[in-house]
């Protein structure tokens, strides 16, 4: 009488088309969202006006064959909604985030911009101070996501044309937040944005090593940056 069950994961900062790629080649799942618009979809799930983008939390979802495609998102949709509910209510008294909805938004970027577990905290202050001080974000994973729409990475460096072009998510042309998250962020990139350092740090730039190099000015940065260079 046990029942067998597969599994399917979904990964820390893969966007949305990438989870229904995980679904698609999911053994003995059944598909009955395909011919579903992204509005149907999220209408099902019960949040009509969401956009699918970010909505759906990372995790091992186990399932019985011949199970649907539909059920395994509303498990991870439901999850989502409740670690962002949960990270909004322990959130900083001085955080300037607005909304639950905000805080999924910034922790999209974080989880995009680093994947080393010490840097989410002093990314998401950086993120904080710069909305503080009306600083445009910066983040070059918006410029690509605006680009690509969560289709896959660029697989080239960003050019400086694409750096100036406007889009919607392009947070060096746009003030604030992007209109809505850029991925699937997990837990503890929720828990960042939610709880960031207490720092003065306005600039970060890749080390070369992994991890990124912080300041506080932007002299400093410019170090940073022919450090890098160099």
């Amino acid at each position: 009488g046990d029942e067998h069950l597969a599994t399917v994961r979904l990964i820390e900062g893969w966007s949305y088309r990438k989870f229904r790629d995980a679904l698609s080649q999911a053994d003995g799942l059944k598909q009955i969202t395909t011919q579903m618009t992204d509005a149907q979809l999220m209408a099902e799930l019960g949040s009509p006006g969401l956009a699918p983008e970010g909505q759906f939390f990372p995790d091992t979802y186990s399932y019985a064959k011949g199970s649907t495609d539909l059920a395994v998102l509303q498990r991870a949709h439901r999850a989502m909604l409740k670690h962002v509910n949960e990270a909004w209510a322990a959130r900083s008294p001085s955080s300037p985030l607005r909304s639950p909805q905000d805080l999924l938004v910034l922790a999209s970027i974080i989880e995009k911009e680093t994947g080393k577990p010490e840097e989410r905290t002093r990314v998401a202050a950086v993120f904080v101070n710069r909305l503080r001080q009306r600083m445009k974000l910066q983040s070059d994973p918006t410029i690509i996501y605006g680009l690509v729409g969560g289709k896959g990475a660029l697989g080239r460096p960003i050019m400086r044309s694409e750096i100036e072009q406007p889009t919607p998510y392009n947070t060096y042309v746009i003030d604030g937040l992007p209109p809505g998250p850029i991925a699937n962020p997990g837990r503890a990139a929720l828990e960042a944005a939610a709880n960031p350092a207490r720092t003065k740090e306005l600039f970060f730039v890749a080390d070369g090593t992994g991890g990124h190099a912080f300041s506080e000015n932007y002299e400093t940065h410019q170090k940073h940056v022919a450090r890098l260079r160099a």
